[in-house]
Order: structure tokens, then sequence, then C-alpha cells
């Protein structure tokens, strides 16, 4: 999610291949140069093609002492898009190859790339399966990958560019409880992560267990808020005559 005064990202970590194999594997990663810049990348997909992506850029096929993460020298953010764009497409092409699956979409993944390089913007990316990529505007200021469709509509409606750091915190988490509630795919614990503009750490760092007090507290509290607003809504009426066009209103409780 990006705001004016950074970035705040959040992740979950369930991994499954049917319902009885389920996993718990980290979905964040993020690398910083102090002072210079932040990199974070977020995965979703083939688990196989997003450990080989980020190994990848690691090096971990070196010893090291001689690994270096291209990132760190890339010099724009749109720049660390297409390498991670042009890896992520030459691993799946790669992986489909040797295993017989050519276009199958077997070992299809998808990356959000985020962060901020000193004297830029900070910004951030969607990169597709196929390599290419779209960046986040002032009319789509922030990304989802995986599963998708019951938590976005809590982000279009709260979403605010000049909310405080703790707010989006608080919106990521109402977003990942329904999804949650709703999906077995999604699952706990949950990485977060915010960037503020100009610093180049992680401002705030923690992962978020289910027995975390406080997404308890949005979870139950959500729940509540859910009903009370449902029952604030004006009543449907019945009455009428069958079929009619129109359907008459009845005020709600509190207009009573």
């Amino acid at each position: 999610m990006a705001l004016s005064r950074g970035l705040v990202l959040m992740s979950d970590t369930r991994t499954n291949a049917g319902v009885d194999n389920i996993s718990t594997f980290r979905k964040m990663f993020h690398w910083e140069v102090p002072g210079e810049r932040i990199i974070a990348i977020m995965t979703a997909g083939n688990l196989a093609t997003t450990q080989s992506i980020i190994s990848q850029l690691e090096e971990r096929n070196k010893a090291p002492g001689e690994r270096r993460n291209s990132l760190l020298d890339a010099p724009s953010m749109f720049q660390i898009a297409g390498i991670v764009g042009r890896l992520l497409r030459e691993t799946i092409q790669s992986q489909d190859a040797d295993n017989g699956q050519t276009g199958s979409g077997a070992f299809a993944a998808s990356i959000i790339v985020a962060g901020q390089i000193a004297g830029m913007e900070p910004r951030m990316f969607l990169i597709y399966p196929e390599g290419n990529f779209i960046e986040a505007s002032g009319d789509t200021p922030f990304f989802q990958i995986g599963e998708t469709k019951y938590g976005r509509p809590i982000l279009l409606r709260g979403y605010d560019r000049d909310m405080a750091f703790a707010d989006a915190v608080k919106l990521l988490m109402v977003s990942f409880d329904s999804t949650l509630k709703a999906n077995l795919s999604v699952g706990m614990p949950l990485d977060l992560l915010v960037i503020e503009r100009d610093q180049f750490f992680p401002v705030h760092e923690r992962r978020v267990t289910a027995d975390d007090p406080y997404f308890k507290a949005i979870s139950t509290g959500w729940g509540e808020a859910l009903k009370n607003a449902f029952h604030a809504l004006p009543d449907y009426s019945l009455e009428g005559q069958s079929g009619s066009a129109q359907c008459p209103v009845k005020p709600s409780p509190s207009e009573r």
C-alpha cells in the first residue's frame, strides 16, 4: 500500500498443495543499504518458483563472502522491477521446460516489488508471471497478489493516501481478517513491514500470530461493527403488491 508518507506491506505465510498439505513459508523479503535504499519483495504462486527467485537474487549458489544481491546495485526502482520481471519469466519458462509443462501455468507466480532509493520517490510495482509489470499510482495506490477478492472491497472503501501508518496497518488487518474468514488458502501468521519515506530501514517490522491480542481485537471488533452497521440499515418491507416494481422501505430502528 502506497501512502504519502511511505509504504505499508503485509503478507500471509500459508502455502498449500491441497487441503491436507498446508505449510508455513515466508512470502515477504527485504534488503537495505543504510542511508541509500530499501527494497522489499512479496511473492505469491508456486512456492518452488518464488523460492528460486529469492535464491537467485541473493546468489545463494555462491560462497557467502562472494554473494551480492543485484537489487542493491540497480540505479532505479524501475530497473529493479525489470530485473525481477526478467528473472521471474525465465525461471517459470525453465521450470515449465524441465517438467514438460510448457504453457500449463503450473509454475506461475506473481511478485510485488516496493521500496525507495535515495533521491527518488518510494515506488511499488506488480510483476506478472510473463515478466511485465505495472506501477502503483494515485489511481491505483495498492496491489494485491494471491487471493484478493475477499479483502479488496475493504481496502477500496477505507484507503486514504494521507492516512497514518497505524491506520493503514489497521485497515490491512481488517482486510486480511475478512480473507482469512473466507478462504483456507490464506493463513496466519502475517508479516508486516512499514517503510517511511526517506528512511532506508524498516521503521516497523513484526510477525502477527494467530494469538496476537491486537489482531484478535480487530477481528472481534470488526465482526461486531458489521453486525451493528447491518442492523442500523433501513429495513426492507415485504408489504405491497406482488410483482410491484417498487417496494416501500421501513425506517431503521434508530429512525423510529
